[in-house]
């Protein structure tokens, strides 16, 4: 008699499985390559940023399947002339923000932040379009690093950014040409300026970003 091939085909399965040593069955490590699409749990507010800096979880460095964060090498961090920075910041930064604050934390950091609502003290709210995407620029290089709100509205980046204490910005804000996740989480500028942390939650990848890293001017290309 014939033997149903689909009965023939879940044996030999079972088969395979029962008798396959332990060494060669399939485990976690196996499929270690493919890449969370979902977003870690989120934490609890005090678990994101705290007044000195940021705690990045287990996605903040591992883009999810659209390809961001954009991954940099450890050596955009590299000592320069003026800490990992080639030249201190421009004297004509934006908001109101403290030129000393901003060296320090762009040019001679990697893991601390201002304080928990600094960007509330300065002019930023008073400074930035309510209606229509804002630019926002490193204060190193003058180039272009977050624009924002895309995709919500002002009130909606302004109510993420007060529930966390710094400016959050989303995957499509961010100008990757000039942006880059290096270590466990840390967001620099190409140029080697710190700007902040990727610190993931449920709606996925969010950048804790300094005022202070993102308040240079335009700088044109002739300059």
């Amino acid at each position: 008699m014939q033997q149903n091939p689909l009965k023939l085909t879940i044996a030999l399965s079972r088969t395979f499985i029962l008798k396959t040593p332990a060494s060669r069955k399939p485990s976690a490590a196996m499929f270690s390559f493919m890449k969370k699409s979902s977003p870690a749990t989120p934490m609890d507010d005090q678990n994101y940023c705290t007044a000195t800096g940021c705690a990045p979880n287990e996605l903040s460095a591992r883009p999810n399947f659209d390809g961001f964060p954009v991954i940099g090498d450890e050596s955009i961090m590299d000592k320069k002339e003026n800490g990992s920075c080639a030249v201190p910041p421009m004297k004509d930064l934006l908001f109101g923000v403290s030129y000393e604050v901003t060296n320090r934390i762009c040019c001679f950091n990697r893991h601390y932040a201002e304080h928990s609502g600094y960007f509330l003290q300065t002019q930023w709210l008073d400074s930035v379009s309510k209606t229509e995407a804002t630019t926002y620029y490193d204060p190193i290089t003058g180039k272009p690093l977050f624009r924002a709100p895309i995709g919500r509205s002002f009130d909606e980046f302004l109510q993420e950014s007060k529930s966390h204490g710094w400016p959050s910005f989303r995957d499509q804000e961010v100008v990757w040409d000039n942006v880059r996740v290096v270590g466990d989480g840390e967001c620099v500028s190409t140029a080697g300026t710190h700007l902040g942390h990727n610190i993931p939650d449920r709606k996925g990848n969010r950048y804790c970003i300094n005022l202070v890293s993102i308040s240079g001017q335009k700088v044109s290309s002739e300059q």
